[in-house]
């Protein structure tokens, strides 16, 4: 498993420059990043532990054997008779962190797994992980860029199903579920289909319902979907016949602020500059007040993760950061516009996933 233990030894550098004595993981996103897999997640504690020289798991003996299978690291088991409590102990001891000093805990675990850490812990000082191993999801190497873009053109194959199925007279949740069918065909889990026609695309993000699509109606659809443990997130428009009135002069300025923060991003420039190249364009032709969200999210093993492109975030992107830029603009009672694309930076700037066109 040479690709977890070089992750591992990044984490634990990390932690020593930041004198973390032990980051605890609960089964989701983050153990599946370090560790290539995680055990079934329910109400039983299961943590990976990481100390700055050694790593290992709590494990409820029901998950053992199966977890087994994915990783060589060392188990401390409890049953459902013992309880946690003495294993834990026992793990901290095998760690060598029973004085710990400082903790970082997956912000994303049960309350009751990060109770039972810090209760073992109470004098420790406590932060969560964006700075350790949020800090190293960021970066994507060229393995994860190939199974990313490999998931955004299977977004663009469910977009483009949705589009060719579309007509008056059927319902969001029919063009939804054309898309879902797609992704499933694809071998892909659905994440979310939102479909937001005509009045219902001014909320960013509407619950996709019985609204019947008419002609005329701007459609915002928003759709993702994940394999291979990665992810999608595409946004486009689709319009029904005729345009509504004024949604020409909209799409422009949209398209114009996708363009501008597309400029702005740079390897080594902060995260709110992109926002700021982008909300610049929306506010100088008078809607401003109607870009309502920030201008972009990280993604990877999930759709949202750092880096966030905010108007104030400091975080400096560098290059393998893979991000959205999706800026929008949102008439309430007319209609709503967003564009949105997965990049990833490269040394001289942003290289777009999906291969579909954004007009």
């Amino acid at each position: 498993m040479p690709r977890t233990s070089n992750r591992i030894e990044q984490l634990q550098g990390l932690m020593k420059a930041q004198h973390i004595d032990l980051l605890a993981l609960g089964p989701g996103a983050q153990m599946q990043w370090l560790l290539g897999f995680h055990p079934h997640a329910d109400e039983r504690p299961c943590l990976a532990c990481i100390s700055q020289t050694r790593a290992a798991f709590l494990m409820p003996a029901l998950n053992a054997a199966g977890s087994r299978e994915a990783t060589n690291l060392n188990f401390f088991e409890w049953s459902d008779a013992e309880g946690p409590q003495v294993a834990f102990t026992d793990l901290l001891t095998d760690l060598n962190v029973t004085n710990a000093r400082q903790i970082a805990l997956d912000e994303t675990m049960r309350a009751d797994f990060a109770a039972l850490v810090q209760d073992a812990l109470p004098a420790a000082k406590r932060q969560f992980t964006a700075s350790s191993i949020g800090h190293l999801r960021m970066r994507k190497d060229e393995s994860e860029f190939t199974l990313l873009k490999a998931n955004a053109l299977i977004a663009d194959a469910a977009m483009m199903a949705g589009w060719d199925a579309m007509k008056v007279g059927m319902s969001e949740l029919e063009v939804a579920e054309i898309i879902r069918k797609k992704f499933i065909d694809l071998d892909t889990k659905p994440l979310f289909t939102i479909v937001g026609a005509g009045l219902n695309g001014a909320y960013p993000h509407h619950q996709t319902g019985e609204t019947i699509l008419k002609a005329g109606d701007a459609v915002v659809m928003d759709i993702g979907g994940g394999k291979s443990s990665y992810s999608s997130d595409i946004t486009r428009i689709a319009v029904l016949g005729e345009a509504p009135d004024g949604y020409h002069e909209v799409q422009a300025i949209v398209e114009a602020a996708v363009q501008a923060a597309m400029l702005a991003a740079r390897p080594g420039v902060k995260a709110h500059v992109v926002d700021d190249a982008a909300r610049k364009v929306i506010t100088d032709a008078g809607y401003g007040q109607y870009f309502v969200h920030r201008t972009g999210h990280g993604m990877g093993v999930e759709i949202h993760e750092q880096p966030y492109l905010t108007s104030v975030l400091q975080t400096v992107l560098e290059t393998g950061m893979v991000f959205s830029i999706e800026p929008g603009i949102y008439l309430p009672g007319r209609f709503g516009i967003r564009l949105e694309d997965i990049v990833i930076l490269r040394a001289d700037g942003p290289e777009i996933l999906s291969d579909l066109p954004r007009d």
